[in-house]
């Protein structure tokens, strides 16, 4: 077990960490793990009231709810990104899917956490040097699973809007019901 003062060595001079989600007891929990481990937590419950914390003290840490009540864990990564391009910033979501874990590390984010994800997981990816990569996952998903997940977050997106989804992603309406009725591929 790491004592404090090894701990604050490892976090730096600023362990201020930002952690944004609207799950309050995930949030509560995760944010007291976090404080008993070194970090100076600041939450926030949504877009709007995490982009008001980053700007008004950009954190050298962050955990983001990719999706969130008021928008798109996204907007405060790219915030955070554009005061203090050195956070090391990771997207929690329960939402896994290939093309948003793509455009979580193209705005900045440093990894790309499942849910539920427990303190240690978040501790070890805030923590983990640039120059150590994650390890491939054992069972990747398979393309057919990687396309059904993107469909449906399309028509989550969507607000389970059928027309306007096969509109978006360029396909017949009735395929697309016809995909939607089928489960998930492994």
């Amino acid at each position: 077990m790491t004592t404090n003062f090894e701990t604050e060595r490892t976090l730096g001079d600023d362990a201020s960490l930002l952690i944004v989600d609207d799950d309050r007891p995930f949030l509560v929990r995760l944010a007291r793990a976090m404080e008993s481990r070194g970090f100076v937590v600041e939450t926030a419950e949504g877009v709007n009231e995490g982009l008001a914390k980053v700007r008004s003290k950009p954190p050298a840490y962050a955990v983001v709810d990719m999706r969130l009540n008021d928008g798109n864990g996204l907007d405060v990564i790219e915030e955070i990104r554009t005061r203090k391009p050195e956070c090391k910033a990771i997207i929690l979501t329960g939402y896994g899917n290939i093309a948003t874990a793509v455009s979580a590390v193209k705005m900045g984010a440093v990894d790309y956490l499942a849910k539920p994800a427990d303190a240690d997981d978040v501790y070890t990816a805030l923590m983990r040097s640039p120059a150590d990569r994650a390890d491939p996952p054992e069972n990747p998903m398979s393309a057919d699973r990687v396309r059904w997940e993107h469909i449906q977050r399309v028509y989550e997106l969507c607000d389970r809007n059928v027309s306007e989804t096969a509109r978006r992603l360029n396909m017949h309406r009735r395929t697309l019901q016809r995909i939607l009725a089928k489960r998930a591929p492994r």
